[in-house]
């Protein structure tokens, strides 16, 4: 494993090679995803989502890598930022609150699926 570009035995993919999107969607099988039209919208809704990362950690991963597709968002992309507004809304007390009344207990969460994502290995 010592090589750069070896693929381990097994592997779909090579090891450290960061993914383009057309790979991506390649590997996972998404063929029908198309550029959006617009992508204003998408702009909007990822340039908003950076200040929510302060009170919600949580979703702070996911939206660094939603916001690498700021050019040219696809619908995916788009299925994707949704979903994570959906999270937030059903979710409202999962954040961290800032209150002047100071509290000493603290409650972490953490996610155990990890090496799932091919790009980043997280």
């Amino acid at each position: 494993m010592g090589l750069s570009g070896s693929k381990p035995p097994g592997a779909p993919l090579e090891v450290n090679k960061k993914l383009t999107t057309l790979e991506f969607d390649t590997q996972f099988g998404i063929g029908d995803d198309k550029v959006l039209d617009d992508p204003s919208a998408y702009q909007r809704l990822i340039g908003r989502l950076p200040y929510l990362t302060m009170t919600r950690p949580d979703i702070a991963f996911a939206v660094q890598c939603l916001s690498q597709f700021m050019h040219c968002p696809k619908t995916s992309h788009m299925e994707a930022a949704i979903k994570v507004i959906k999270y937030v809304k059903q979710s409202p007390g999962m954040g961290i609150l800032m209150s002047a009344n100071a509290s000493s207990q603290l409650t972490a969460f953490c996610d155990a699926d990890s090496a799932s994502c091919p790009n980043t290995r997280r």
